[in-house]
């Protein structure tokens, strides 16, 4: 059995020599002064350190690769998202990465991911910024116990260095930025991007590579919890759909906002901390989360400061709309500490329908469930996007395809045995458009979508009759204490019925060609789950 690697040595093995200083797991104020010292960001009005992340203020899904190595290639879901990397270049890259940090500054943050200790992931993750460092630590779970983090041995690593640029004619990734995940040796790079988003996604594909062949499910979600340690909810979406704003209830006990995992014991969050976007964030809206950019420890990326007064303005959307803040969770009012729930009462699976067509609230059989997990549905409207003009159907296999390293059938199984086995209730939410599509009808109203999502999770809704809605199968509740009966049915919002039956066909027709291309593999069964050509 191998001996405890001190963490000189554990830099040698990584092939980083001739280092500057290097700083171990420093504090979040320690981290803040190294940060402002080496004008990589600023600090504003009442704490918070607002950074610039340069030419790249989102995730670059062409720029992420997976290696191609012996103990994970049978298992990977190659195709448009998870695309091979050779391992020569891999190592070819890492030798010049690490020869560029040669007499530069370290900052090192041993933490872990995953908040139920049967299946925590130790990490490591190495940058040549403090700002970085920081947001790790804000990120991920911290080790509090001084002796236990001398003892920290990491079972994967991430490499950071944004300000190394990679030669694509060279070193055969896609640009000059990259991501590249070695799960043979258990080994991230990131370069040439300081959007700080794709630490926490690049772990999040590691936690969702391993989980699932331990029997737990990785899912993209939030979760809370209601008096009830055992009454969980969970809340799949998209980006856009109210996934964040749904799950953080002043009611409801939040177990964490993006990242779970679903094991034998129940759920628990992935990280300590979360990461929202902010633009045009309100303090009547979104209180909780609006009090976090006013507070110490938080990280601002991209939002727009007055560099005399240091007031932020969350409305500027001038450096990008992905304005973001990275909090520890502990900034929230009512959250646990420990991370974990019981197993989930109630699935809800969100959606922002621009076309007008589902319905606001509906109850999906095990099966629908698999077929909507695995579908993955939103739309993008007009403006959200270059050369969106109109509303366009996205599909996101498992409601978070990017980051989803096995094929989705995996994921998709595992949701539906839990289902079954712990008689979960499953509820599709269309937060979108209602009386017609984008630039006809009106977007459901938040307070409308929170009575909804409040009756599903007091339990009025268990054992509510229901009615058919014809085109995808779905059944709609017949009433919803105080909401309007005709408010439910999507087709009597409309005008000309003849015009939402048009509109149903049309996506369903969408739905149908997804699922050939993304889920092929699934049964029989649950294909006929969905909407009826």
């Amino acid at each position: 059995m191998e001996t405890t690697v001190t963490k000189e040595e554990s830099l040698r093995r990584l092939g980083l020599s001739n280092l500057g200083a290097v700083h171990w797991d420093d504090s979040t104020p320690g981290l803040y002064e190294h940060a402002i010292r080496r004008y990589e960001g600023m600090l504003s009005h009442l704490g918070p350190l607002v950074i610039r992340t340069g030419q790249y203020t989102g995730r670059l899904p062409k720029d992420k690769f997976l290696v191609r190595e012996p103990s994970s290639e049978k298992k990977i879901w190659w195709g448009k998202i998870n695309r091979p990397f050779e391992s020569a270049a891999f190592h070819a890259l890492k030798n010049r990465l690490c020869a560029y940090l040669q007499g530069k500054d370290l900052f090192i943050q041993n933490c872990y991911a995953g908040a139920d200790e049967r299946f925590r992931l130790p990490i490591r993750v190495i940058s040549e910024q403090a700002s970085h460092a920081l947001f790790a630590r804000t990120m991920f779970i911290q080790e509090l116990d001084p002796d236990k983090l001398a003892l920290h041995q990491p079972e994967f690593t991430v490499l950071h260095a944004p300000g190394f640029h990679a030669e694509p004619s060279e070193d055969g990734t896609h640009s000059e930025a990259f991501v590249l995940l070695h799960f043979g040796e258990k080994l991230i790079l990131i370069g040439g991007t300081a959007y700080a988003g794709e630490i926490k996604k690049s772990i999040f594909t590691v936690m969702n590579y391993l989980l699932p062949q331990r029997d737990v499910l990785a899912m993209h979600c939030s979760a809370n919890y209601g008096t009830d340690k055992n009454d969980v909810a969970i809340f799949f979406g998209l980006s856009g759909t109210g996934k964040t704003t749904l799950s953080a209830d002043p009611h409801r006990t939040l177990i964490g906002d993006d990242e779970h995992g679903w094991g034998e014991h129940g759920v628990f969050n992935f990280e300590g901390g979360c990461y929202a976007k902010v633009i045009r964030l309100s303090q009547e809206g979104e209180p909780e989360i609006y009090h976090t950019t006013r507070r110490f420890g938080t990280i601002l990326e991209n939002v727009a400061i007055d560099s005399r007064n240091r007031h932020i303005n969350l409305d500027d959307s001038s450096l990008t709309e992905n304005t973001r803040a990275a909090y520890p969770i502990s900034h929230l009012p009512n959250i646990t500490r420990k991370g974990t729930g019981g197993h989930p009462k109630n699935i809800i699976m969100l959606t922002c329908d621009a076309f007008g067509v589902l319905p606001p609230l509906s109850r999906l059989t095990r099966d629908q469930a698999m077929y909507h997990f695995l579908s993955g549905y939103t739309a993008k409207v007009a403006g959200t996007e270059t050369g969106v003009t109109e509303p366009q159907a996205t599909f996101s296999p498992c409601f978070g395809a990017p980051f989803m390293a096995l094929p989705p059938s995996t994921y998709a199984h595992l949701l539906g045995e839990k289902i079954e086995k712990h008689d979960v209730a499953v509820w599709l939410v269309n937060t979108g458009w209602s009386g017609g599509p984008y630039g006809e009808g009106q977007r459901m109203k938040l307070g409308l979508t929170r009575g909804l999502v409040t009756a599903v999770l007091s339990g009025e809704l268990r054992d509510v009759a229901t009615r058919p809605e014809p085109a995808f199968g779905l059944r709609i509740p017949v009433e919803v204490p105080g909401v309007p009966a005709e408010v439910l049915d999507p087709r009597k919002t409309w005008k000309d019925g003849a015009a939402y039956d048009q509109k149903a066909r049309e996506l369903a027709k969408m739905f149908a060609a997804n699922f050939t291309e993304n889920a092929s593999d699934a049964s029989a069964q649950i294909r006929k789950a969905g909407p009826a050509l």
